[in-house]
């Protein structure tokens, strides 16, 4: 669980350019169903506001989610998963329905002592 929130804007550049005042926001939320063999439910989709747009065209918010699977193809972890988001707000040249598909090649790291024992380890040489 959690969000990701960010707004451009313009600080310079080609006079005459139009200008950027653009945010997103992003939560995202995951639940990994237990012995699920893999399957998850998930939702994070993508809020955005073009302050720069009319004000009843600036906001564009979807409501939704989808589902995902963890596996391997011989070694390798794979994550996929499949969002479906109705715009409950959105501009008049927004569609009202978005998809998101997504494949993820999961690449694993070793496991690291806690700080504590590799502080320990390190007293021994």
């Amino acid at each position: 669980m959690g969000v990701l929130v960010n707004n451009q804007w313009s600080v310079g550049g080609a006079p005459g350019r139009p200008s950027v005042n653009f945010f997103t926001a992003q939560y995202f939320f995951n639940y990994n169903f237990p012995d699920g063999h893999g399957w998850y439910f998930t939702t994070s989709p993508l809020i955005t506001a073009d302050w720069t747009a009319a004000p009843d065209q600036q906001w564009t918010v979807p409501v939704g989610g989808g589902f995902g699977r963890l596996f391997k193809v011989g070694d390798q972890p794979i994550s996929a998963l499949v969002q479906g988001f109705y715009n409950v707000v959105r501009p008049d040249n927004t569609g009202p329905w978005s998809l998101r598909v997504q494949v993820s090649l999961l690449f694993l790291t070793v496991e690291r002592a806690p700080t504590s024992e590799r502080v320990r380890r390190l007293g021994r040489i």
